[in-house]
Order: structure tokens, then C-alpha cells, then sequence
């Protein structure tokens, strides 16, 4: 499954990443933080919930809000 990470800038395009690359990450960190971007479907972001929990890791989810407009949104999910 491909998803989107967060932006850098709010002008440049998100950067695709395999979910196996964010678990691979995972498993040599064991915590990790990833922000995804609001191009991402709501129910992609809870499959990669549930992948994660699936593989025995503890997950927080939200959205985080950075601006007043109601598209300046990423979804975080940390991952323990």
C-alpha cells in the first residue's frame, strides 16, 4: 500500500512511501512519529492503524491542525 507523507512546503507535491518502508523504519527505531498528508484518505489512514496494530505496535492517531482554513491538516500517527 502506498501512502502520502506530509508535505514540506504547503506549495510542493507530498512524497509517496511504501507502508512495508514505514514498517521497516519502525522496526529499527521501535518509536516513530509520521505525518501523512491530507490527500490521503481517512479510510487508508486507518488501515495503516490497523496494519500497525496488526504487527503488535501500539498506535496514536489524530489530526493535527495548522492553520485557521479547514484544509491545513496532516494526520499524525505515533507509533510505539
Amino acid at each position: 500500500m502506498d501512502i502520502l507523507l506530509a508535505r514540506k512546503e504547503i506549495t510542493s507535491k507530498p512524497k509517496k512511501v511504501n507502508f512495508d518502508k514505514l514498517l521497516e523504519d519502525l522496526a529499527k527505531n521501535e518509536e516513530e512519529i509520521f505525518y501523512f498528508d491530507r490527500d490521503n484518505s481517512h479510510k487508508d489512514m486507518m488501515a495503516i492503524v490497523d496494519k500497525f496494530e496488526e504487527a503488535g505496535y501500539t498506535v496514536h492517531f489524530r489530526e493535527v491542525k495548522y492553520g485557521l482554513s479547514d484544509d491545513e491538516y496532516m494526520y499524525e500517527i505515533h507509533s510505539l
